[in-house]
């Protein structure tokens, strides 16, 4: 592994009993870089992240995470590396007995690391309080998830994946059944919370709009807008953000189990492999 690389995937397989859900996965993410994942359903981009997690375990092959082998360790090992990674579950994954604000604080207060390091450098409140600031919903504190629209829900759910500060964020069909703009205020978060942390982040989506903006846009933080990035680049002073230009995003396509295309977005959009052009649009 090179000395920035976050996670890294060897020849990974995995079957479910007859069925291949990984077929000889290899590919690498390093700091501030993001592999946005296209597929079919069923194709293996969800068990892709559970494995970078350890939440499910491959046949064979190795999983790298933050140079540690997840594929070699025990689930008791397996906190202190999961403390370091943000996840946005399918429709944000609320808790629906909880408030907006026990929810964006559960990362804190059940990952022992955090919680200790919180306790001694500032207030938990208001480490919850600058999550849901970051996400335009700080007057939501005290409401509960069936009390907020679709949008809203899915933002509180990046709160949450982000409140931590990780250096890894899991993006699982981040806008999944929601508007166009809507959707576009989902990705537009995720482009901010990449460029002023320089995270590194994985999105899997259905949407080639998703990985479209992700790859050509950044946070600009004098403006606090998200800007085509070529107008960024003309900030004195050099890129925002730490990102490097061009932007590090790179596409992976998935068909049943196997990475069948991985590289840039001109190269996606070059690419002649009838599967593969199904996802540009």
């Amino acid at each position: 592994m090179t000395p920035d690389s976050i996670l890294r995937f060897e020849n990974v397989n995995l079957h479910f009993g007859d069925v291949p859900a990984l077929v000889d996965v290899s590919f690498e993410l390093k700091q501030g870089e993001t592999r946005v994942v296209l597929g079919a359903a069923g194709s293996g981009k969800t068990t892709l992240l559970k494995c970078a997690i350890g939440l499910t375990r491959p046949d064979s092959g190795r999983i790298l995470l933050f140079d540690r082998e997840v594929t070699a360790l025990k689930e008791s090992q397996l906190f202190e590396l999961r403390a370091r990674v943000g996840v946005l579950f399918q429709e944000g994954g609320l808790f629906d007995s909880m408030t907006v604000a026990e929810n964006v604080e559960y990362p804190l207060v059940n990952q022992a690391v955090h919680h200790a390091a919180i306790a001694h450098n500032g207030d938990l409140a208001e480490r919850v309080r600058e999550a849901l600031r970051f996400v335009e919903l700080e007057q939501t504190l005290d409401r509960f998830p069936s009390q907020l629209s679709g949008g809203m829900r899915r933002r509180v759910g990046i709160a949450r994946a982000v409140v931590t500060e990780p250096a890894l964020v899991l993006y699982d069909s981040p806008t999944a059944g929601l508007d166009p703009i809507t959707a576009n205020t989902i990705i537009n978060l995720i482009i901010k919370e990449r460029d002023l942390r320089n995270t590194a982040a994985i999105i899997v989506t259905y949407r080639y709009q998703d990985g479209h903006l992700v790859a050509n846009f950044r946070y600009n933080p004098n403006s606090g807008h998200i800007e085509p990035a070529a107008r960024i680049d003309d900030i004195p002073g050099g890129t925002p953000g730490g990102v490097e230009d061009p932007l590090k995003t790179e596409f992976l396509v998935m068909n049943e189990g196997r990475l069948v295309f991985e590289g840039s977005q001109e190269q996606l959009r070059a690419s002649s492999d009838p599967y593969v052009r199904k996802f540009v649009k």
